[in-house]
């Protein structure tokens, strides 16, 4: 029983979820203007519980399509699938419960945009990236990351009811900061992407290349979110952390560039998770003070 469930939980990817619910919760906060009164225990509640189960089914149901990869890939061959502890239909049938259930739930106690937005998540993720831009090209996170972008615009949607230009950069400042957050590890996991054939582009384009694009997307990102000041009213506080944050990443990145092989890659990749949980935390600082 207990191994049942140590799979259950790998299956739907709680480090990832946790993130997810960061990004989400700090744009519920900040979608109050500063106002505590609009979030209620309940709201953040079904907000969260919602996103999580959208979030855990996509991840089962990519678990379930990518088990042949995931028996050639060492990182993954301990998963439930690939090692054989759990059957395909099984892990399918929760993936796609789970995000039934999650639409149902945030339809029912939040409000429809919500639901619509985490199942938006939910199909992008399953459809575009697992589906059809994972085996196909290395612009697969570049397109099919955007999927990681949906829960600033469930929490946005569970708070206002709607979707202002202020969610949708939420949602593009995610959208931009995938890919380099993400080539990072795929630095490091190179070998093992090369023997799945799965053409990320450290594989495609070779290491350099791929540290070229990170530094590049951050040169993007960076001045995005110091724009969010001005155009999302933020004060110094967010700013100083935009800047400061942006600049160590920036910083690593150009290190990373010069350096012989992944040295360094997995750091900044756990940098790049630090960096996002910061920088949302400053926006949600920044709206209460």
């Amino acid at each position: 029983m207990r191994r049942l469930l140590r799979d259950c939980v790998m299956l739907v990817k709680p480090g990832i979820i946790r993130l997810l619910a960061v990004t989400c919760l700090c744009s519920m906060l900040v979608a109050t203007g500063g106002e505590w009164r609009m979030l209620t225990p309940q709201l953040v509640l079904f907000t969260l519980l919602g996103l999580a189960m959208s979030s855990g089914g996509a991840n089962c149901v990519n678990m379930w399509f990518d088990r042949d990869i995931d028996k050639v890939m060492k990182r993954t061959q301990n998963r439930p699938l690939p090692s054989g502890r759990m059957q395909p239909k099984t892990v399918l049938a929760i993936g796609v419960a789970l995000g039934g259930i999650g639409h149902l739930l945030l339809w029912w106690q939040v409000n429809s945009l919500a639901a619509w937005m985490a199942t938006s998540g939910f199909l992008f993720y399953v459809f575009i990236y697992t589906f059809w831009l994972k085996r196909r090209t290395a612009q697969n996170i570049v397109i099919g990351g955007a999927a990681g972008a949906f829960p600033p615009l469930v929490g946005w949607a569970a708070v206002q009811g709607d979707l202002s230009l202020v969610a949708w950069s939420l949602f593009f400042i995610i959208f931009l900061w995938t890919p380099p957050h993400f080539w990072a590890l795929a630095l490091v996991k190179n070998d093992d992407y090369r023997r799945a054939k799965v053409p990320m582009l450290p594989v495609v384009a070779g290491e350099h290349e791929a540290k070229v694009q990170i530094v590049y997307y951050l040169l993007i990102l960076i001045p995005v979110t110091l724009g969010l000041t001005v155009f999302a009213g933020f004060g110094w506080i967010y700013f100083t952390t935009a800047l400061v944050l942006g600049g160590l990443w920036l910083y690593k990145a150009v290190k990373l560039m010069y350096a012989k092989g992944t040295v360094g890659a997995m750091a900044k990749f756990r940098f790049s998770i630090l960096y996002l949980a910061l920088l949302f935390g400053a926006m949600v600082l920044d709206t209460f003070i």
